[in-house]
């Protein structure tokens, strides 16, 4: 029943119902059977009330309009993998900035950096190198989290636990569950974006695959299959807290967007300012984990030649490269001051030893080194795949009879 039904029929009733019985002392005295405090309760008192009541009701159906998990899962495999091919030209100039092992870095900026890959190295090998790669994981991925997400949050919900702790819990959860397939091809993925086209005469990675399945061969039997988890650890600890961080702020945005329209439909601008917003500010937040995570899974340790995990890809490149050191006589700094070379190669596998080691070296500007494209990478994928995401669970419920809602 509405807050106006129940205003009517509060104030049309009959009065004499409302009337306050009386009784009759031996003395002939009356007075109120009920007491002063009851008598003189204010009315604003009941409609708070029940606006309350009516509010919690409206918070319950919106629960209770759960789609089928099979949607769900298909529309997020879809939404994600939409927005990871969208923005994937992004997180490569990212991955660029992140993974470079030259110091000072060769790129900075983000359209420089942008602009530089793409005219040295072109759009398919250089901004959309290791798309393949991206591909592979990104609709298996998704499809895995949105089933555990919508799983761990109804069951949560239903048990009465707090609304956030239920996001941020699903979010951790989900993506925990999914990382068994999809980081084997993050670690493909990143290096491919580092590398750039093969043979790469303009930047230095320290890798040269010719493509994604030479990539994974030369990986599993040089390094090992379990180097295809490299860095296992550094992405659980930067996409877990994303994930958790980005569905606590998107679910909590969405419920405040409905109660501020008042209805389920939100609108699209409002879709896709939650959605962006949701996904940036996570993004801002966990991008020192994501630069240990890219160091961890690009770098190459050139201590022990012999257990370097690429050598017989790069050694010609090596040797050139000391050839040219060898032939240079100019030097840099007249001072005696030492200034680093290259990047430092994070020799642990505990991030935050390695957040220590980055602040140390480079500072806090190198803990947010590529914080610009994440920024723009995780708002855009974001919003494309929540929105995406929403429209095509509205689509389906329209395609599907109406017997009620599956929970």
């Amino acid at each position: 029943m509405s807050l106006t039904s129940r205003l009517s029929n509060l104030f049309a009733s009959d009065p004499s119902s409302h009337l306050i019985p009386v009784s009759q002392e031996a003395d002939g005295s009356e007075h109120d059977a009920i007491s002063d405090d009851r008598t003189d309760a204010p009315i604003a008192r009941r409609i708070k009330r029940m606006r309350t009541m009516e509010k919690a009701e409206t918070d319950e159906d919106f629960e209770l309009e759960r789609p089928p998990y099979l949607h769900s899962m298909l529309a997020g495999g879809i939404g994600g993998t939409s927005g990871d091919l969208l923005m994937h030209s992004l997180d490569t100039v990212k991955t660029r900035q992140q993974g470079d092992p030259h110091f000072p870095p060769k790129y900075t900026s983000m359209s420089g950096s942008y602009l530089k890959i793409f005219r040295q190295e072109g759009l398919r090998r250089g901004l959309y190198g290791g798309v393949t790669a991206a591909m592979l994981g990104s609709f298996p991925g998704t499809v895995i989290f949105f089933g555990t997400y919508e799983y761990c949050k109804r069951h949560m919900l239903d048990r009465g636990i707090n609304p956030s702790i239920s996001y941020l819990t699903g979010g951790l959860v989900a993506d925990f569950a999914a990382s068994f397939v999809y980081v084997p091809s993050e670690v493909l993925k990143t290096r491919l974006q580092l590398q750039g086209r093969y043979n790469n005469p303009y930047f230095n990675s320290g890798y040269n695959y010719r493509t994604t399945w030479d990539a994974a061969k030369t990986i599993a039997r040089i390094e090992g299959f379990g180097a295809l988890y490299s860095g296992y650890k550094a992405t659980i600890f930067r996409d877990v807290p994303f994930s958790a961080l980005q569905f606590a702020f998107y679910e909590q945005e969405q419920r405040l967007a409905r109660d501020w329209v008042g209805g389920r439909d939100i609108g699209i601008a409002l879709e896709i300012l939650t959605a962006t917003s949701a996904g940036g500010m996570a993004g801002v937040i966990t991008c020192p984990l994501d630069v240990v995570k890219t160091r961890t899974q690009t770098q190459i340790t050139s201590e022990d030649p012999s257990k370097t995990s690429q050598a017989a890809h790069f050694e010609k490149t090596v040797k050139a490269a000391q050839a040219v050191k060898k032939g240079q006589t100019r030097l840099l700094h007249s001072g005696p001051r030492s200034v680093p070379t290259e990047a430092p190669v994070l020799d642990t596998s505990s991030v935050f030893t390695g957040l220590r080691l980055i602040y140390k070296t480079e500072g806090l500007t190198g803990c947010f080194r590529g914080v610009g494209p994440r920024f723009v990478w995780t708002s855009v994928q974001s919003g494309t795949m929540l929105v995406l995401y929403q429209y095509l669970l509205k689509q389906m419920e329209g395609l599907q009879p109406s017997e009620g809602p599956i929970v």
